[in-house]
């Protein structure tokens, strides 16, 4: 990271074993990371830890990714320029899952099965340089 401040990841994932790998990956790269089980703990843990940046699975329990989002884009206390990496097994031909998307700019959209673990870091890395 160029500056002192470390930047913040929310990783929001239900699968114990991605969260870990997760966890560890984006913590050797620099990031400070916030992590969450379920679309309602995110939502939580990105309102008062405030991320420059979340990760999101999709299919969670309690609240899933996408309504997440959205929770967040309309909370007047939320910053609406963070980004939002969907990291899911979903299909993105879904035309709900794209117009969802689409529609919550700035948000994109990862097959966990197509990308590895260095390509999200770098995809990460990069949107986060564009706010710099």
């Amino acid at each position: 990271m160029t500056n002192d401040k470390k930047q913040t990841i929310l990783i929001v994932e239900d699968e114990p074993a991605l969260l870990k790998a997760y966890v560890e990956r984006f913590g050797e790269e620099g990031f400070s990371v916030l992590k969450a089980v379920n679309g309602q703990e995110g939502f939580d843990a990105a309102l008062k830890g405030k991320p420059d940046i979340i990760l999101l699975d999709i299919l969670m329990p309690v609240m899933d990714g996408l309504t997440m989002m959205q929770k967040l884009r309309e909370n007047k206390l939320w910053d609406k320029t963070v980004p939002i990496i969907f990291l899911t097994n979903l299909s993105a031909n879904e035309e709900r899952i794209m117009r969802i998307i689409t529609e919550n700019k700035p948000a994109y959209y990862f097959s966990k099965s197509a990308f590895t673990l260095q390509a999200i870091v770098e995809k990460i890395k990069k949107e986060l340089a564009k706010k710099v």
